[in-house]
């Protein structure tokens, strides 16, 4: 770490830190002030202009020491290495403390637990014909919601009422006009106009529900590891251990929104999610679909999107998860919350 990179870890809302860590830094200073005093060290492979820089670097060494210290001492406290920033880190611990006190609903025979989830997704329509002529994708923004009842006995009938995708926000006329003429097309297509389903153990389509891309929903509630880092360690290995971290965040926030994941679980994957470098704290009051919770995110440069989780810091519940693009696209300004997802869960007495 150079002296740039360590004044850029200073940050102003930190409060004093402990001798032991100041000593830390004080050292840490030191042993670079003597490194860098050593011409042959910084001048036999470095170019002739540097040596300006080298030589205000000595000159100020003495003066900037207390500031470099405090640099120093900022990057320790509010980076800890590896995982999320000492700001998240906190919400997400706290959470987790607050999701063990929380009781998980109790669903007694004959009823239900519901998860009522509403969805905005972006869809859109590649315009032309020839391949080998320009063609523009023109992309809106659906909305639709979807109502899940699982039954006291889990191996027992699911029901999912799954409502109609409707367009609802679009950038341009243009996204508008193709959004209604796609809307037209897919009339006879039940997966975008709505279904009510059936099926024992929630097997919608003949497929085992999952968690984490490759483990069944059911084994997964009880043998994943209750371990933070034991637990993000598995989470990597059973998607893909070449995934990036915010899809391992994207993971995380895919099992907390099943609503079937008791508090023990709960309380460690907002733990494991603590680890993962790069989280942090987005939004203190984050509003979705109504619900004010507090945002935590981790940006992926390679699809130019952040990727947040809402939590309730009272209850630790998942109010839910959106992604937000960091650069303007072809269709959405930057901010665009491109796709998000709110969650609520109840027991009933009765299901469609």
């Amino acid at each position: 770490m150079n002296d740039l990179q360590l004044l850029r870890e200073m940050r102003s809302d930190v409060g004093s830190a402990p001798p032991a860590t100041l000593a830390r830094g004080r050292n840490k200073l030191m042993s670079k002030i003597t490194s860098d005093s050593h011409p042959e060290a910084t001048t036999t492979h470095a170019p002739a202009a540097v040596r300006p820089i080298f030589r205000r670097r000595v000159l100020m060494a003495s003066a900037a020491a207390a500031l470099l210290v405090g640099g120093i001492v900022v990057a320790d406290v509010v980076r800890p290495s590896p995982g999320a920033t000492a700001e998240a880190a906190d919400i997400l611990n706290n959470a987790a403390a607050a999701t063990i006190q929380t009781s998980d609903p109790v669903v007694g025979p004959g009823q239900y637990l519901k998860i009522d989830t509403t969805s905005v997704y972006a869809t859109g329509v590649l315009l032309g014909d020839d391949p080998k002529a320009d063609r523009r994708t023109v992309e809106w923004l659906d909305k639709y919601s979807e109502h899940l009842y699982i039954p006291a006995d889990q191996t027992a009938e699911w029901i999912w009422n799954r409502e109609a995708r409707i367009p609802t926000t679009f950038f341009s006329e243009d996204a508008k006009a193709e959004a209604t003429k796609y809307q037209q097309s897919q009339a006879g297509d039940p997966i975008r106009m709505g279904e009510l389903l059936r099926a024992p153990g929630g097997n919608f389509y003949g497929e085992q529900r999952m968690l984490f891309a490759s483990m069944p929903l059911a084994e997964g509630v009880k043998t994943l590891p209750r371990d933070p880092q034991a637990l993000l360690d598995t989470i990597r290995q059973l998607d893909n251990p070449d995934r990036s971290e915010a899809e391992t965040l994207e993971s995380i926030a895919a099992a907390l929104q099943t609503g079937v994941i008791p508090a023990d679980l709960r309380a460690a994957l907002y733990k494991a999610a603590a680890l993962i470098p790069g989280v942090t704290l987005v939004d203190r009051e984050a509003n979705l679909e109504g619900k004010a919770g507090t945002a935590i995110g981790i940006e992926d440069p390679d699809r130019g999107t952040r990727k947040d989780i809402i939590i309730d810091p009272a209850t630790g519940l998942l109010i839910g998860q959106r992604e937000v693009r960091m650069t303007a696209g072809e269709t959405f300004p930057a901010g665009t919350a491109t796709g998000w997802t709110s969650v609520q869960t109840s027991v009933v007495n009765s299901a469609p």
